[in-house]
């Protein structure tokens, strides 16, 4: 068994005293800074999250023809019943049924370790989503939902979350050419599957290394690329080397009100590289990442290993906990998986558990590091929360995978200050998928508009980065010692240097994806990339490049890059009004839960920022927020409890 708490115990001596300082874990800390207790072989394998079918990679199948026999008994009752609420139930079973297998899968594709898994769950994501496509050109489907939405009467009758899933199922419809004629129709399926291939194509291309002569780079700098005989394979940028009219007014507002500031830190990277090469005075595009952190390490000396011993994995998973349970009444229960539940014995299970409602859902912890994992921060939904027809809850099942050093015998995964902030920002995704407790699952928790999905996780940094909150749980995993509070006001301070010329640049990616994405023009990408770089950047376009064709976010973001920047308004705007005064404030944390977390996508974001703000934000407001996280005086970094 699991102990219920472990302690880590030092002492200390100095020239008068003796003293020990103790840190005592909870089960949830406990759970995460030791190793996981093996599970126990001789239990039956209950099959990957407890799907028995998946307790072999042949399973998928079986899965995949169970859905596929669920598909066509809901569509024959979608088809076969007059328009009402039963319609939008049957199609959010349908979509259950399918996603239960395609979401499933498409994790399991990157992150299970048995390649065996992996093709099985590649190729049941490929046909899973040939049925969805089928299903999205099916007249008759869809007929059953256009007679539903066309009869004011039954519509009238609907609840306003019934009626947006109705129509957010028909918007399905529509992009997959429904509306058009037969001819036209297979026209656009055509299409769709060749943009697929592209999509795909490209994406790899924005990985694949391009192979140039050795001589071709200056001697000096060749040791940074693999070197293959004569030949260097250069893999990308290598800068860390020693609504169309509002989102375009939204960019071009936010650039005017930047552009002092973005020339100031242009000036101190341009003066922090004719220091370190005096050959070198003009700044150029791939000069950014890197001339940045060298202003922020010579000016506040920020040494991450100095800030890890605080940032244990338990000590921070306590920290959320805490945070969860003051402001939300949410906490964390550590339970054992049972054999074959999990991919790899050191995933940890969490049940999140409020302390009236009870058990909410499931959260898998894959945190550490291990060969042929992908090297990504992400959040995957396994199973989406809805309300079934024996009125009980399905419940939400997550993944949080990161890329951890596993704890030893000795010492536990220790977080620099970037992993605790992704740790934050990943957990805020997975709080929005237990929270979410939608109806519908084809909107539940993080299924919703792409401009708002990131403002519960950028909201999570800020409370990561606030002192009241840091202190909590940051000690030192031997001494038991709190982090200092300078330490936390200088890794704040260093943050804002250069942070508008950061800010500019993702301006830049975010109109550039927007022209992409608008009207045709007859000029190359290139052509268009040297235009919108000249008026949302700053730094000149270097002749005969192509930095877009390794601009990948091209690909899933299709103009919707600049829901980040929205995103961050947002969330700023929130914590300033609603918990800059007092991060742990439940009425606020009740709020929150009330207006924006509670809705999944089954409510306008707007209308889930009004809720919270009780106002609605203009564009000017947004763009403030932003300019606003610039100033090094924020509270953010400051104990206000004085």
């Amino acid at each position: 068994m699991m102990l219920a708490c472990q302690r880590f115990v030092s002492v200390v001596r100095n020239s008068r005293t003796l003293s020990r300082h103790v840190t005592t874990w909870s089960p949830v800390g406990a759970a995460f800074n030791a190793q996981q207790r093996k599970v126990d072989l001789f239990q039956k394998n209950v099959g990957l999250f407890g799907v028995p079918a998946l307790s072999t990679p042949a399973g998928f199948e079986v899965a995949q023809q169970r859905a596929l026999r669920e598909t066509e008994q809901l569509v024959e009752i979608a088809c076969n019943n007059p328009p009402g609420a039963l319609t939008v139930e049957t199609f959010d079973q349908l979509s259950d049924s399918l996603c239960k297998v395609a979401d499933l899968a498409d994790f399991v594709k990157v992150g299970h370790p048995d390649p065996a898994f992996r093709d099985a769950a590649e190729k049941a994501c490929i046909n899973i989503g040939t049925v969805v496509e089928r299903l999205n050109t099916n007249v008759e489907l869809c007929r059953s939902l256009k007679n539903l939405l066309d009869n004011k009467e039954v519509l009238d009758s609907l609840d306003p979350d019934t009626r947006r899933v109705a129509e957010l199922f028909m918007f399905d419809f529509e992009i997959s050419g429904i509306h058009l004629d037969e001819s036209k129709r297979g026209k656009a399926v055509s299409l769709n599957v060749n943009l697929l291939d592209l999509n795909n194509e490209f994406l790899n291309g924005t990985h694949l290394p391009n192979r140039i002569e050795k001589t071709a780079l200056p001697e000096h700098i060749r040791h940074c690329f693999s070197i293959d005989g004569n030949s260097i394979q250069i893999g990308g940028l290598h800068a860390d080397s020693p609504d169309e009219l509002t989102v375009m007014k939204f960019l071009e507002l936010l650039t005017d009100k930047l552009s002092d500031r973005t020339a100031k830190d242009f000036n101190l990277m341009r003066d922090m590289k004719m220091k370190m090469n005096s050959r070198s005075t003009v700044l150029m595009p791939w000069d950014h990442s890197y001339f940045s952190s060298a202003v922020r390490a010579e000016r506040y000396k920020i040494d991450p290993s100095l800030y890890s011993p605080y940032f244990s994995l338990g000590a921070c998973m306590e920290g959320l906990n805490m945070l969860f349970s003051q402001l939300l009444g949410v906490s964390f229960r550590n339970e054992q998986p049972m054999a074959g539940e999990v991919w790899s014995e050191e995933v940890r299970k969490l049940a999140v558990v409020h302390e009236t409602e009870g058990l909410l859902g499931y959260i898998y912890c894959d945190f550490f590091r291990r060969p042929d994992k992908p090297h990504q921060d992400c959040h995957f939904t396994i199973q989406g929360g809805r309300l079934k027809k024996d009125g009980e809850y399905q419940h939400p099942v997550v993944v949080l995978m990161l890329s951890l050093p596993p704890p030893t015998r000795s010492t536990p995964t220790l977080l620099n200050p970037g992993m605790m902030e992704n740790l934050f920002h990943e957990m805020g995704h997975a709080m929005h998928s237990m929270l979410g407790r939608t109806r519908y699952q084809h909107v539940t928790g993080t299924r919703c508009s792409t401009d708002f999905a990131e403002v519960p996780s950028i909201l999570m940094e800020f409370f990561a980065t606030d002192y009241r909150v840091v202190n909590q749980f940051a000690r030192h995993y031997q001494t038991g010692q709190p982090l200092p509070k300078s330490m936390v006001s200088r890794l704040c301070e260093s943050k804002r240097i250069c942070g508008a010329a950061d800010t500019q640049l993702q301006v830049f990616y975010a109109a550039l994806d927007q022209v992409y994405h608008g009207k045709p023009q007859n000029r190359s990408t290139t052509d268009i990339l040297k235009k919108i770089q000249e008026k949302f950047y700053g730094l000149p376009y270097v002749p005969n490049t192509a930095w877009q064709l390794r601009f990948s976010h091209l690909i899933g973001y299709g103009a919707k890059y600049y829901s980040y920047l929205m995103s961050r308004a947002i969330a700023s705007m929130v914590w300033r009004q609603c918990f800059q005064k007092d991060p742990f404030n439940r009425d606020m944390g009740e709020r929150y839960r009330r207006e924006m977390l509670a809705h999944g996508g089954s409510k306008e974001p707007m209308l889930m920022v009004q809720g919270m703000l009780q106002r609605s934000p203009t564009l000017e407001e947004l763009v403030d927020a932003l300019v606003a996280d610039l100033d090094t005086d924020s509270v953010t970094c400051r104990d206000d409890s004085s």
